[in-house]
């Protein structure tokens, strides 16, 4: 089952009210996700912004597509997109910048 993992940029001051919002996501958000394959979702968050998302999933790409076609998804982008740096007019899904797994111990 392949993992993903990836990195976003959180705006400095911004990163309380990013941890904030992550203690309550929205129920619908959250049964989206699980509908979609994203399974064993975590976000790091590192100090000087640095996120880190890491999930597993059978395909990454077609889950992205499956929340892209939800309204909730829609929804908790637009809300979340203030909160990222450098998106350069895209949503926070479409900025991700995905890495290459190059070791894994069971």
């Amino acid at each position: 089952m392949p993992r993903v993992c990836f990195l976003l940029k959180v705006r400095q001051e911004r990163l309380a009210e990013y941890r904030e919002r992550h203690t309550a996501v929205w129920p619908e958000m959250l049964a989206a996700l699980g509908a979609a394959g994203w399974r064993d979702y975590s976000l790091f968050l590192r100090d000087d912004g640095l996120l880190v998302g890491y999930l597993v999933t059978d395909d990454f790409a077609a889950a992205r597509a499956t929340m892209a076609a939800t309204d909730v998804n829609a929804r908790w982008q637009a809300e979340m997109a203030p909160y990222f740096e450098a998106l350069d007019g895209a949503g926070p899904d479409d900025a991700m910048v995905q890495l290459t797994e190059v070791f894994h111990l069971d």
